[in-house]
């Protein structure tokens, strides 16, 4: 499995690109990646540091706005937020 951790500048390499990098690969019928992180970002997010597929959705880790690193798992169909942990 790949590590969950990318830098800030890989991850907006990756956006930019549209190219994904997860350990699984999304269902075909998953929000991309860019509509994950806007979903993670409405939530309250101010950075994301690593984001994948994994299993039914994606999940990742950034910093909220208390500065504090958070986990989070999203559904891969609906981008509903299933997880939002500190870290």
């Amino acid at each position: 499995m790949y590590n969950k951790t990318l830098t800030a500048a890989f991850a907006i390499a990756i956006l930019g690109s549209g190219a994904a990098f997860a350990a699984d690969k999304p269902g075909a019928d998953w929000i991309t990646l860019e509509q994950a992180v806007e979903k993670i970002k409405a939530a309250g997010y101010t950075e994301v540091h690593g984001i994948e597929a994994d299993n039914d959705g994606w999940e990742g880790e950034g910093l909220k706005q208390d500065g504090k690193k958070y986990e989070f798992k999203l559904d891969g169909r609906t981008g509903e937020v299933l997880k939002d942990k500190e870290d």
